[in-house]
This record gives C-alpha cells, structure tokens and sequence, in this order.
C-alpha cells in the first residue's frame, strides 16, 4: 500500500543535488552572512517570547503544577535545547521553505512527511486557537476596565467546565467566546487581502513584549507574598498529572509551546558569519534567556496571586491587577494584546503556507495552493483555515487548544531528531554548514524528551491525536498517496 511513498523517499537524488546546488551558491553569490552570534539571540529571543507565557504559564500552574510551573520551564527549555540543535542542521542544509514538513519530506519520506505535516496543523492551527482565547481574555478585561461588559456566555466557551480550576464564582456554561473568534476573523480577513509586516513594526511589537515580560517581572515582584510559594510542588492529588512531581512535568509539556519560535534562529543559518559557532550560540544564548525570564515570570504570578486562581486566559493582567498599580495594569494588558495578535497573525499565514508546500507537492487537492488572481495570496486556502479556527477558539476551551498544541508539536520535533540521524547516516558526504554536536546522542535526547513530554500529557490528549491522525492517514490513503508527485 505504501509503495509509492517509499520509491518517492528511496528515489531523492534530485532533492539531493538541490541541497549540493545551494551549498555551492553559498560559497559565492547566496544569502549574505550578516549576522553574529548576538544578532542570532536578540532573532531567537524575539520568537520565542510571545504568546505561551502571556496566557498559559496560569494554565498549567492553577491545573497542572502550583507554583513548580517555575520548574516546568527548566524541563521544558532544555527539552528544546536538544530539538533546536538538530533543527539548525536541517535547516542550514535544506534551506528551502516548508519548515519541518519539507525537512522530513526530504530526510525520510512522502509518508513521514504527511503525519509531520498533518501534526504541524495542530501546531499552527490549534495555536492559532490557543493564542486567540488568550487575546479573548485580555480583551474582556480591558473592556470591564472601560467599565463595557460583554455576557459572560458570549467570552466563554462552548466546551469549557464552568467548575474548572481557576474559574470564578457563579461562573456560567459558556454558549461562543465571540472575541476570539472575532479577532481570527478578522485577521484572516486581512491576510486573504494581502499583507506584509515591515522590520520596523516586528521590531517594535518584540520591544513591546520583551517590555511587557520585564514590567511584570520588575514590578510584579515587590509585590509577592512568599505564602503563595508554600509548597513549591502541592501535594498529588491521586491522579496522574495534577500536582506532584508528575504535575510539575504535565506543565512542562503544557508550557511547551511558550517555547515554540527557535526555529527563528535555526533558519536564519545561511546568513550567520559563522554558522559552526554563531547557530549554537544564538539558539542555546536565546534559550537561556527566555527561560531565565520565563522562569522568573512564573515566580511573580504565582507569587503575587495564589496558583488556584491562575486558570484564566488572562493571567498576567490580573496579576497586575492584583499589584493595584493602575498604568501598570493597562500598560501590560494593551501590550499583551499586540504581541497576541501578530502571534495570531504569523499563525495563521504559517498554516496555509505549510498547506501550500503540501498541494504543491500533490498531497493535498490544488485549491490549498490556488492564488488569488488579483491578491496573489492563498484565499481560499486562508478562509477555510480562519473559518476553522475560529470555530475551535470560540467552542473550545483554553486547556484543551494548549494541550493539543503541544502534543502536535512533539511528535513533529521528535520526527525532526529521527530526520537528523537518518540523514547523517544515508548522506554523511554533504557539507552541513551547521553540524549539530554529540550525535548521536543529542537527538536521542531529544526524542526521548519529547517522547517524555507527550506521555505526561492526559490520555483525553492522546486519544485526540489518534483520531487526529486516522483522519490524517485516512486522507492520505484515499487522496495524497494517488496524487502524489513525487521526485525521481
């Protein structure tokens, strides 16, 4: 049944004198190499620094890990630091666009590359979802501060547990988070028409977050009543994954995504003035960075406001609400709101460009990589994906999008290290302008952390991905497997 998709990965010469062309190029009229080691961690700490820590560090300490969501950072970042590595060699080799569905089709097959590419919707889809509850959240809350207030059966999803952790008093069965969906909405809107986001303006909004994430840090902390630390990890409930050790490693694996962004650094490889020096540098400097900060983030919030009431989509604002520093207050809450919403921005453009690396490889039909006569964009392709996720953000409550972000975007990580020792063992002559050290060892790591992160996540999670992808195999058997073009 799988033939075709082994004689298309058994047959990649092609894409192999593709890489060897550019590694050429490279050597005389390629990209540029512009950037050192400090511009690479100033790019990474940009990308990474965005919506996971503005809406589910409260997530995973009220449900998951109390105040040891702190440690669930640590385990998280290293966790990444194993993935990052291996990705930068990928990415320097294959510098083509696609992200890692184009690596693994290229490493380890059409078959491979389907079930990565299938997961990375979850990753951009399911994101997409997750950040606009969030955006939701701070949302509602500006408006209560403009004393407007919106039915809390239309801020509240369908699907949400008025009983869950975190959830106020009286809290009512939700019926559709009308802002969540409003803002993706209206967004896709915007992209189906064409737009394009200038250095300047992605350099101011990474300002305004990396300023955000400071305030609440330098502020937040005169603040904390160390009462709210004790204990660091709360005592297990009985059940796996609420509290307890077990506990502080499900809010690793849910706190993820907050990570999810390096590959930013590893993607710049080509245009490093030393990518054997300047790769690791920038992605491991930008790592620690953004952990420290994250780590640090998680200290004030659940010391400042006791862990249990930290299960809301907007925990950094009551936070400061809590301080009763005004300007501070509102200062985080807008500048929460335009980070969230280029987040939402990139991932949504992100999803139909991987949708369109994967029409224009014949594994899903042709409309996903039609294009606009007039707009030159995937309009088709991007009204069905805004439409989608904004059915799953106004239905769907924030643990479960967060949950299953991440457990999306493991597996495609974890498929990214097998790409990295496949390749090395199949091709060990091409030059890799990034080589990724201790191998075989760090993408062992790296699968393993991954693999570890996924099995602390709940069975409901698990059982949400296996039909995820049956329905992902299904369309593959019946459609992709048939129409496939492959390289010969």
């Amino acid at each position: 049944m799988f033939q075709g998709a082994s004689k298309s990965y058994l047959n990649r010469k092609s894409v192999l004198k593709i890489i060897a062309d550019h590694d050429a190029a490279a050597d005389g009229d390629g990209l540029k190499r512009a950037l050192g080691w400090a511009s690479l961690m100033s790019l990474g700490v940009g990308g990474i620094i965005g919506a996971g820590i503005f809406v589910l560090t409260g997530t995973a300490a009220a449900n998951y890990a109390g105040p040891g969501v702190m440690i669930s950072f640590i385990l998280s970042g290293l966790a990444c630091a194993f993935v990052a590595l291996c990705y930068a060699e990928l990415a320097s080799l294959i510098p083509v666009s696609g992200s890692t569905y184009t690596y693994t089709y290229v490493t380890l097959g059409e078959i491979f590359a389907w079930i990565i590419g299938w997961n990375l919707v979850l990753e951009y889809a399911a994101g997409a979802a997750t950040v606009a509850v969030g955006w939701g959240g701070y949302f509602n809350r500006v408006m209560e501060g403009l004393g407007i207030h919106v039915p809390p059966e239309l801020t509240t999803a369908f699907f949400a547990d008025p009983t869950a952790h975190g959830a106020p008093p009286g809290a009512v069965h939700g019926l559709f988070n009308v802002p969540a969906a409003g803002i993706v909405l209206l967004l896709t809107a915007l992209l189906v028409r064409g737009t394009s986001e200038s250095t300047l303006f992605n350099n101011v909004i990474v300002a305004i977050k990396v300023t955000v994430v400071l305030m609440v840090i330098v502020f937040g902390a005169a603040h904390i009543d160390h009462a709210n630390w004790s204990p660091l990890i709360p005592e297990n409930t009985g059940e796996f994954g609420t509290y307890g050790w077990s506990g502080v490693v499900r809010g690793a694996s849910v706190v993820f995504f907050a990570y999810i962004g390096f590959d930013s650094v590893s993607t710049a490889a080509q245009e490093a003035h030393n990518p054997q020096r300047d790769v690791p540098i920038g992605i491991v400097g930008s790592l620690i960075i953004c952990t420290i900060l994250y780590v640090a983030v998680a200290a004030v919030a659940t010391g400042v406001v006791n862990y249990k009431e930290l299960g809301v989509p907007d925990p950094m604002a009551l936070v400061m609400d809590r301080t009763g520093v005004s300007w501070l207050a509102w200062a985080v809450k807008l500048g929460a709101l335009a980070g969230l919403t280029t987040a939402i921005l990139v991932l949504l453009y992100g999803q139909t460009r991987i949708f369109f690396a994967m029409a224009h490889d014949g594994l899903l039909p042709p409309i996903f990589a039609r294009l606009h006569p007039a707009w030159r964009t995937p309009a088709v392709s991007q009204i069905l994906v805004g439409v989608v996720v904004a059915l799953a953000a106004g239905l769907l409550p924030l643990d479960i999008l967060g949950e299953m972000v991440s457990i999306g975007t493991l597996a495609a990580f974890a498929l990214v290290c097998l790409a990295v020792l496949r390749l090395r063992r199949m091709h060990p002559e091409l030059r890799r302008p990034f080589r990724a050290p201790g191998i075989p060892w760090l993408p062992v790591a790296g699968i393993l952390s991954c693999f570890a992160l996924m099995v602390a996540l709940p069975l409901d999670t698990w059982l949400r991905l296996l039909i995820w992808t049956v329905i992902g195999v299904a369309i593959y058997l019946f459609y992709g497997l048939k129409h496939a073009k492959r390289l010969h």
